[in-house]
C-alpha cells in the first residue's frame, strides 16, 4: 500500500510563512480552487444558477464577490475562479458542476495553483517593484492579471494591507524566490 503524504507547493510538511520587515509573506494551502466557464450563450444562466442556489454574485471585469464560504474572482471572459474553504469544500469542483450541470464547463484547479498572501502596510511598494498592475488603484476586491518573475498570476486585494498572489503551482518556488527578494529590498 502506498503511505501518500500531502506536501505544501514549497514541498513542505506545514505551510511557509516569512516575516519580512513590515510583511508577512504566508504558503496558502487552506482553499479549495475551480474554474467556471460559461458556455456560449449561457453567461446569464450560470449567473442566476449561481446566485439563486449558493448565493455567490459573480464579478465583473477585474473584480471579486465574496459570499461566505465562497468567494469568485473574474479570471476571463465569462470565466471566473471559485474558492472555499479546503476543509468543508474538498469536492468544490463537483458541487458547481451539481449546480451547473450543462450551463458551464467546471475544472478542478485547487493542486494546479499556489497561493501566497502577502500582509502589511508595505505590499504596495513590494509589487510596484514585482509587476505592472496599477497596486496603488487597486481597491479592495480588485484582481489584475499580471507577471511576477516571469510568472503568469492573478493578484487579488483583498483588503488595503493584504493581497493574495495565485500562481501555477509548478512555479511556487520562483515566485515565493521573487516575493522574498523584493521584501528584502524594501525591508
Amino acid at each position: 500500500m502506498h503511505k501518500l503524504k500531502a506536501i505544501t507547493p514549497l514541498g513542505s510538511d506545514s505551510p511557509r510563512i516569512d516575516t519580512i520587515g513590515a510583511l508577512t509573506i504566508s504558503e496558502g494551502v487552506d482553499s479549495a480552487l475551480a474554474s467556471v466557464a460559461a458556455r456560449a450563450g449561457q453567461e446569464t444562466a450560470v449567473r442566476d444558477l449561481l446566485a439563486e442556489k449558493l448565493s455567490l454574485s459573480l464579478p465583473d471585469v477585474g473584480r471579486s464577490a465574496d459570499a461566505a464560504p465562497l468567494a469568485a474572482f473574474w479570471s476571463a471572459p465569462e470565466q471566473w475562479m471559485i474558492t472555499a474553504p479546503h476543509d468543508t469544500h474538498e469536492l468544490l469542483a463537483s458541487e458547481l458542476k451539481a449546480v451547473l450541470g450543462d450551463a458551464a464547463s467546471v475544472v478542478e484547479q485547487t493542486d494546479g495553483w499556489c497561493r501566497f498572501d502577502v500582509i502589511g502596510d508595505t505590499l504596495e511598494d513590494l509589487f510596484e517593484r514585482l509587476s505592472n498592475a496599477p497596486i496603488r488603484t487597486m481597491g479592495a476586491s480588485s484582481v489584475r492579471r499580471t507577471t511576477v518573475e516571469h510568472v503568469g498570476v492573478f493578484l487579488w486585494r483583498l483588503s488595503e494591507t493584504h493581497v493574495a498572489v495565485f500562481g501555477p503551482r509548478s512555479s511556487a518556488a520562483s515566485l515565493h524566490h521573487g516575493l522574498i527578494s523584493v521584501a528584502k529590498s524594501i525591508a
